[in-house]
């Protein structure tokens, strides 16, 4: 029997880092978008953000083992994100266009591991509050103490609708079946709940950017915001409840696409 090089199973190792990462996202998605649709529909869920579905898993039968292993995923993620950043694992480039895209995967990364952290100190009773908002709040509020804060705010918000943009198109043209392996039979019902899926969390990021924007326009951490506000905002429209219904499946279908990507996605492990 040929023994494994060490190189193999470093291989090896981030390719399961990053499924368990895509899975780990996947889980957080189904959460979020499962509470929202049932709180809109009145039948007891909650219109958290991903930290608020986190601290629901605590309810949950082995509540902590769950969040664990919720943990380690998304560290997983964040680590596969950064080499795709950083190596160019997906052949971005080092056009405008390219960086672009390396740029926003390497925020991911960083905003993975914040959510893997934040995980963790449930599990140790160390976590602050629910929802995305302290989280945007507080992010705003340190980048306003830093010199040209206001602009950082603004390029934050730039950066987020950027990303919005891009999940739209990725949605919308499906762009991500060069780096999907699926089988057709499995691919006529999964690529449209992936479509959907991604597109819904473009949209969500345009207005998570939008919400940079107006922060910074305003110097005020308070009109910064996340997924939790997002559903606030949509709440207070006409058609309100629609809406949050509407959006609220985009994201469990994204989350859905979150857990087909751990199964059949390429992953090119190469260092």
């Amino acid at each position: 029997m040929a023994k494994r090089t060490p190189v193999r199973d470093h291989r090896d190792a981030i390719t399961l880092f990053a499924r368990m990462g895509y899975a780990a996202r996947g889980v957080v998605y189904l959460l979020v978008g499962g509470l929202a649709a049932l709180a809109a529909l009145g039948e007891g869920g909650q219109t958290e953000g991903s930290r608020g579905a986190l601290e629901s898993v605590l309810t949950a039968p082995f509540g902590k083992i769950m969040l664990a292993i919720i943990a380690l995923g998304l560290i997983g993620y964040a680590m596969w994100r950064t080499i795709q950043a950083v190596k160019d694992a997906d052949h971005h480039g080092t056009n405008a266009k390219g960086l672009a895209i390396r740029t926003g995967l390497m925020v991911s990364a960083v905003t993975h591991t914040l959510l893997a952290f934040y995980a963790a100190s449930l599990i140790f009773r160390l976590g602050g509050s629910s929802g995305d908002s302290g989280g945007s709040e507080g992010i705003v509020s340190w980048l306003l103490q830093q010199p040209f804060g206001r602009w950082l705010v603004g390029a934050v918000g730039l950066v987020i609708i950027g990303a919005g943009i891009a999940h739209g198109l990725k949605g919308l043209k499906a762009k991500f079946d060069k780096n999907f392996d699926m089988p057709h039979q499995t691919q006529r019902w999964a690529y449209p709940v992936c479509r959907f899926g991604l597109a819904i969390r473009g949209l969500v990021f345009i207005i998570v950017g939008s919400f940079f924007l107006i922060a910074a326009y305003q110097i005020s951490p308070s009109e910064a915001g996340g997924t939790e506000e997002v559903f606030s905002t949509l709440r207070s429209q006409a058609y309100g409840q629609w809406l949050l219904v509407f959006v609220a499946i985009g994201l469990f279908a994204f989350g859905a696409y979150s857990v087909l990507a751990s199964i059949y996605r390429r992953i090119n492990p190469a260092m």
